[in-house]
């Protein structure tokens, strides 16, 4: 029986995990600190892991390991080249949270449109208790029907994104960091050309060479003073300070964010922003929900289960 290792079980937030489990001897950590990485997987066949970092030099220490598995998509926390070169495969869960991803995009798109942040407050201060009007027009509100929603990274989070962007009466264009060029429903257009263009921008790029600071200072800078940008894809992307300074200078109008270029994040100017409620931030989670956790939960299982299968005789 094979020795499964979970390193931050704490990233499926107690959904069943039975699939799994029940596939081998099944150990699991709530979190792990990269100094505790080779003592936990001294002994396995199967490492799981969603953001803890499994480098090369633990992977040379672990000469049992013979699978890693990511809890995520993105695979910028396990050192391919070192795992290709021992013979680790490495497996990770493509597709599980797009429908999670693409319907947080579009809910921070109308949260920062109808300033609902600012509002649920104004009620719950007891604000509008005391108020002697009905109405209250402390901040403008704007629909979103009618805007130009630009997508950076038309894959199937973007698409999805898209999808749902034009039927709420966006016209949707987008740029392809890629620079692959395809048959789409939607027009491509250059960086900058896009950035002039739209009302809405929402980021869905994977983080690399090409995307890492993509939007910086002189990239907000060419934006309407009106626009929103939206953030779900990877923190490196944007540049926060960039994005922090655009917001009190009224660059920009408002900005939703929900990864950061590190996480937790520390110390940032995004904690000092001026007027708070041109940001909207939250802990990684547009991925998470229950939904979208137990399709991570099968990707795990099949990845293992298929792992098996040509290994185990």
């Amino acid at each position: 029986m094979k020795k499964i290792v979970f390193l931050d079980e704490y990233s499926i937030a107690g959904r069943n995990f039975d699939k799994v489990t029940s596939q081998g001897q099944y150990i699991a950590y709530d979190f792990t600190r990269k100094e505790q990485v080779v003592e936990r997987l001294k002994d396995a066949d199967i490492a799981i892991t969603n953001k803890v970092v499994i480098d090369g030099e633990a992977m040379r220490q672990l000469p049992n390991l013979k699978l890693i598995c990511i809890a995520a998509t993105g695979m910028n926390n396990v050192d391919l080249e070192t795992a290709k070169e021992l013979g680790i495969e490495v497996k990770n869960a493509v597709g599980y949270s797009t429908t999670s991803v693409a319907e947080t995009t579009l809910a921070s798109a109308l949260a920062l449109a109808r300033n609902v942040v600012y509002f649920d407050e104004y009620f719950h201060d007891k604000r509008y208790s005391q108020a002697e009007r009905a109405f209250c027009y402390d901040r403008l509100t704007f629909q979103i029907s009618g805007k130009r929603w630009a997508i950076i990274g038309l894959g199937n989070i973007g698409r999805e994104v898209a999808r749902l962007a034009s039927a709420f009466g966006c016209e949707v264009r987008y740029y392809s960091t890629s620079g692959v060029k395809r048959e789409e429903a939607y027009e491509a257009m250059e960086l900058k050309e896009l950035l002039e263009w739209c009302d809405i921008l929402s980021v869905h790029s994977p983080l690399n060479d090409r995307t890492r600071g993509l939007i910086g200072a002189e990239e907000l800078s060419v934006m309407k003073p009106s626009a929103i940008v939206i953030n779900v894809a990877r923190g490196g992307i944007i540049d926060e300070a960039a994005l922090a300074e655009a917001l009190d200078n009224g660059t920009i109008a408002a900005a939703a964010l929900d990864v950061f270029s590190v996480e937790p994040l520390r110390e940032s100017p995004l904690y000092n922003i001026k007027d708070r409620y041109r940001l909207l931030a939250s802990p990684h989670n547009a991925w998470s929900a229950a939904e979208a956790i137990d399709n991570l939960i099968n990707c795990i299982a099949n990845n293992i289960s298929q792992w098996l299968e040509k290994n185990c005789d």
